[in-house]
């Protein structure tokens, strides 16, 4: 029996919308909690091709709720778009995976979007800058995109079609989207579930051409068996610069670009240096060496450990530094072992 017959058998997907789920793109944005049930239900859907960009690797703090991951990937600490490629492509060989292993800034999204065109783009990350671009590359392009958050127990998702709805800058000052991290109130399994339903039930109707997409923001707490959908039409602003007639998308301006940014729910400081592209690993190495200092790494990163501070280097010259909020902390040790 097919693969998909369970799905097809549903009336508003039937065999035509199982063919263009298989012709469809979705552009995912983060492979933490959110992004990673995500990539898994629409790849078991049958997605034609998913790009996954992610700047993470692998720890055993997300195994509780980042369930396409296992032991060996956080003890490999493989980046998080690499083990999802991997399993992914294990679930299912017929889907078209790629992997970015690299920072979502405004730059790669621009470029991703405009070269691959996707049908949808889907929010999994924690960051609002990176939010934000994304909702001025959605507006630009006109490419649909579904807000996702959750912490605690408690969730959000929010669908956004370009010239339709408000957009996320319409929404920031007139909606509770929530300022709690996980590394402040935690986080529990059920809640990242239920925002993936809804965003993969969202994604899917876009997918097969269903009108019957929710334009309400809906919020909910598994816990306290709370759940709501707000009416949010009337928030779209005439004057917003990015979704406006008159808009200049100002998250694409890249002279913004964060190069020190605190990670939600870390202690952990990542540094993005100003000019990019690939490191001498070599002599880097050679220098750490030098000083006594033991590294470990893989394909795609080399880590090592100096008293509190454990510093991970990624191959496009990207340095996440453990063990620290303080970027001017961050900066000293930057300096004193990579600068």
């Amino acid at each position: 029996m097919d693969r998909y017959s369970r799905q097809q058998l549903f009336a508003p997907i039937g065999e035509r919308g199982q063919q263009s789920i298989r012709e469809k793109h979705v552009l995912l944005i983060g492979a933490g909690a959110l992004g990673a049930a995500n990539a898994e239900t629409l790849v078991r859907a049958g997605i034609g091709k998913i790009t996954i960009i992610d700047r993470d690797y692998v720890e055993w703090s997300n195994l509780q709720r980042q369930q396409l991951y296992t032991e060996e990937d956080a003890t490999n600490r493989l980046p998080k778009a690499i083990a999802a490629a991997m399993h992914l492509r294990a679930i299912n060989g017929d889907v078209v995976v790629e992997p970015i292993v690299a920072d979502a800034d405004a730059r790669l999204l621009e470029h991703v979007v405009a070269r691959e065109r996707p049908h949808v783009i889907i929010d999994s990350t924690d960051n609002f800058d990176v939010r934000m671009i994304i909702n001025d590359v959605s507006q630009k392009y006109d490419v649909p995109w579904i807000y996702g958050a959750c912490v605690g127990s408690y969730g959000l998702s929010y669908v956004i079609v370009p010239n339709e709805t408000p957009c996320l800058r319409c929404l920031l000052e007139d909606v509770p989207l929530g300022v709690a991290t996980c590394d402040t109130v935690g986080i529990i399994s059920p809640v990242v579930h239920m925002v993936v339903a809804h965003q993969t039930a969202e994604a899917l109707k876009i997918l097969v051409g269903d009108k019957r997409i929710n334009r309400k923001l809906v919020s909910f707490d598994v816990w306290h068996g709370q759940y709501r959908m707000i009416d949010v039409h009337k928030l779209k602003k005439d004057d917003c610069p990015s979704c406006s007639e008159r808009r200049t998308y100002p998250a694409l301006q890249y002279e913004n670009e964060t190069k020190f940014a605190v990670l939600c729910g870390r202690e952990t400081v990542q540094i993005r240096p100003a000019h990019r592209g690939e490191r001498e690993w070599t002599t880097l190495l050679s220098f750490l060496t030098k000083r006594g200092i033991q590294v470990e790494q893989n394909d795609y990163l080399f880590s090592f450990t100096v008293d509190s501070h454990r510093f991970v280097v990624f191959f496009d010259g990207r340095v996440l530094i453990h063990g620290t909020n303080d970027v001017q902390e961050a900066k000293r040790l930057y300096y004193q072992y990579l600068g």
